[in-house]
C-alpha cells in the first residue's frame, strides 16, 4: 500500500490511512487492496506437487499399528499433508487423502458423515467393507464408494494386513460449514443385503422395473478392479489410445452416467509400453496412485519417478506429462465432479484448449 502512495500529497497519504484505520473498526477492507491476489489471472494453487512413497508409509502404518488398536483409532489412517498444506489434513485445497490399514481381526466401527468418501485398495486378502447394510469383500485394485450419510464399517477376516487409499471431500464439506457425523449403535451395521445385490440391481445394465432414481451418488458402491481393468486392456487391443491420457476410463453412476459422487471424480488409465504423453493441463488437482508398473510424471518443472503404490499429486493448472517404459496403470481422483457442476472446470491439451 506505501508503494503505491509514495507519489501522492502527504496530506493524501494521512487522509487514506486514516480511512483504512476507520474501516478495520468495522471489520472492513477496501477491495482495491486485495483485489490483485483475489481474482487471478490464471489458478494460484496452494497446494504444490509432492509423492509418498508406498514402502516407506507402509512402514510407518505397519509400526502405527504396533501402537494403536483400530478401535482406539476409529479409523488408523496416516494423512497425506500436501507440502503446501502443512497442518490442513488435506492432499489438495478440496480434498483429504490418507492410507489405511486394518490388521487381521479388526474391526473399524461403522459410523456415517456428511464427507463422502473414496478406497481404493492397495494390498491385502480377506478384508471388507459394509456400506448401507451391504457387505463385499475387497480385492487389491477394487474402487469403493462409501456416500455422504451412508453407515459403513471395515473388517479384515484374512492373515496379513489390508490397506487402502482413503479419498474424503472433507474440504469441500468444510468449506460450507455441513459437517456431520454420528456413530452406530454397535461395531458393525446390521447387513440386510446379501453381498452383490447393489451390482446385481444397478450395475447390470439393467434396473429393477420402473425404478426411479434418489439421490446424487451411484447406488453401486463397489467397483472390482478386474472388471475394470478387462476394459481398458480391451480399448488398448483396439487401438484407442488418447496422446495425453492413454486410455483412461471414469468411473460412474449407472444410472446417469455422471460421477460416481457428487463432488469428487474418479479414474483408471493404462498407460502403454513406452508411452510418452503429450502436455495436459487442467483446474481440477489430481491424486494418482500408482496400482501396477513405474515410470515418471513431469509436473510443472518436477519430475516425479514412481512405482506401484506410491501416491502423487498434481496441482491445479499445473502442466503435466507421464512417461514409462514398460506398461503402467494408475487410479486417480480429483474435485472434477463439483468444478463441473459449478461451471468452474477447465483443461488444456498441447495446441488446443476448452
Amino acid at each position: 500500500m506505501l508503494s503505491a502512495q509514495t507519489s501522492l500529497p502527504p496530506e493524501t497519504i494521512a487522509k487514506r490511512n486514516e480511512l483504512y484505520r476507520r474501516l478495520d473498526t468495522v471489520a472492513a477492507t477496501p477491495l482495491w487492496n486485495v483485489m490483485a491476489r483475489l481474482v487471478t489471472p490464471q489458478p494460484q494453487p496452494l497446494s504444490a506437487p509432492g509423492k509418498w512413497e508406498y514402502d516407506r508409509m507402509r512402514e510407518l502404518l505397519l509400526e502405527a499399528g504396533e501402537l494403536i488398536t483400530a478401535k482406539e483409532a476409529e479409523r488408523r489412517v496416516l494423512i497425506l499433508e500436501n507440502t503446501g498444506l502443512r497442518g490442513m489434513s488435506q492432499i489438495t485445497q478440496s480434498l483429504y487423502a490418507g492410507l489405511q490399514m486394518i490388521l487381521p481381526g479388526e474391526i473399524a466401527p461403522s459410523h456415517r458423515h456428511a464427507a463422502s468418501a473414496l478406497r481404493f485398495v492397495l494390498e491385502g486378502e480377506g478384508g471388507y467393507t459394509a456400506v448401507d447394510g451391504e457387505r463385499i469383500f475387497m480385492e487389491v485394485g477394487d474402487f469403493i464408494i462409501t456416500p455422504s450419510w451412508t453407515f459403513h464399517d471395515h473388517g479384515n477376516h484374512g492373515k496379513e494386513p489390508v490397506i487402502w487409499l482413503d479419498g474424503l471431500d472433507v474440504p469441500i464439506v468444510n468449506l460450507f460449514a455441513t459437517s456431520f457425523a454420528q456413530s452406530y449403535p454397535g461395531e458393525q451395521q446390521a447387513i440386510s443385503r446379501p453381498e452383490g445385490d447393489a451390482r446385481a440391481r444397478y450395475g447390470s445394465g439393467l434396473l429393477p422395473i420402473e425404478h426411479v432414481a434418489g439421490g446424487s451418488s451411484s447406488p453401486v458402491f463397489h467397483y472390482p478392479y478386474k472388471v475394470a481393468k478387462a476394459s481398458l486392456d480391451a480399448l488398448l487391443r483396439a487401438g484407442t489410445v488418447d496422446a495425453w491420457h492413454g486410455v483412461k476410463l471414469q468411473y460412474v453412476n449407472p444410472l446417469n452416467g455422471d460421477y460416481a459422487m457428487p463432488t469428487m471424480a474418479a479414474y483408471l488409465q493404462l498407460l502403454p509400453r513406452d508411452f510418452a504423453s503429450l502436455p495436459y493441463r487442467s483446474t481440477d488437482s489430481m491424486v494418482f496412485c500408482v496400482k501396477d508398473g513405474q515410470g515418471e510424471s513431469i509436473v510443472g518443472e518436477q519430475v516425479i519417478s514412481w512405482k506401484r503404490g506410491d501416491v502423487f499429486v498434481v496441482p491445479s493448472w499445473s502442466t503435466v506429462t507421464h512417461r514409462t517404459e514398460g506398461e503402467a496403470v494408475l487410479f486417480s481422483f480429483s474435485d472434477r465432479a463439483a468444478q463441473k457442476k459449478l461451471g468452474l472446470w477447465r483443461e488444456e491439451k498441447e495446441g488446443t484448449s476448452s
